[in-house]
């Protein structure tokens, strides 16, 4: 699937990490996913893409029945890999790439919790209730009601599961249209990431330095 990039501040950003803990697979390498439409996946599902290597897994994010899957449950990852009713998103041939790429013993899982038409904000825990209602419509509504109307808890609460059996390796964002034109975004986006930076990941080998790297490169081109 290609996806057209129609605004600048529509962004696949990818924030790697490296962590330990006995408690952990070291082999099974976990990213986390978030933003809005394209994230819950827009693409349509064809036949090529109903079958996947075992090494890709998906930590289900909601109770789907029309594809037999419960949440807080590993499943292989075959999409759709956000909601029930999800297409295509960046991080099913994201997973793909990787299982193609690296050593057969390594296994590639992602957590998914998006929302379509979504601002930044809604994954701010601080201030994430004032932008609960920024769309009346039932499409924003009803995804909200299948993360307990707190997307950024529902992700915390996945990827904390998600550390108990392997290591969370990055961060995969596509977000960035609903709040087009915001000068603030970029600076947004770090708080967001330092979040996960100082709650997410126990032993982290990416350094402030190289996070701070990353957010001057983003904002020099919002």
């Amino acid at each position: 699937m290609k996806i057209k990039i129609t605004h600048l501040l529509l962004t696949l950003g990818l924030i790697t990490f490296s962590v330990q803990s006995q408690a952990q697979d070291p082999n099974f390498h976990i990213y986390l996913c978030f933003g809005q439409s394209n994230m819950e996946g827009q693409g349509t599902i064809g036949s090529q893409d109903q079958t996947v290597d075992n090494r890709f897994q998906v930590l289900q994010a909601v109770d789907c029945s029309n594809i037999n899957r419960q949440a807080t449950e590993w499943y292989p990852a075959i999409p759709p890999l956000c909601r029930c009713w999800n297409g295509l998103s960046p991080a099913d041939y994201f997973g793909r790439t990787l299982i193609a790429s690296l050593p057969s013993h390594i296994n590639v899982g992602v957590v998914n919790v998006a929302v379509g038409g979504c601002r930044i904000e809604l994954f701010d825990k601080d201030i994430y209730e004032d932008y609960l209602d920024t769309y009346k419509e039932d499409w924003f509504q009803n995804a909200l009601d299948s993360y307990d109307r707190n997307p950024y808890n529902h992700l915390l609460s996945l990827a904390k599961q998600a550390q108990e059996v392997g290591v969370i390796k990055g961060i995969l964002l596509h977000q960035g249209e609903s709040n087009a034109g915001d000068a603030q975004w970029p600076t947004k986006v770090k708080k967001y990431m330092m979040t996960c930076y100082q709650i997410w990941i126990w032993k982290p080998m990416l350094s402030l330095y190289s996070l701070e790297k990353w957010y001057t490169k983003i904002k020099g081109v919002a």
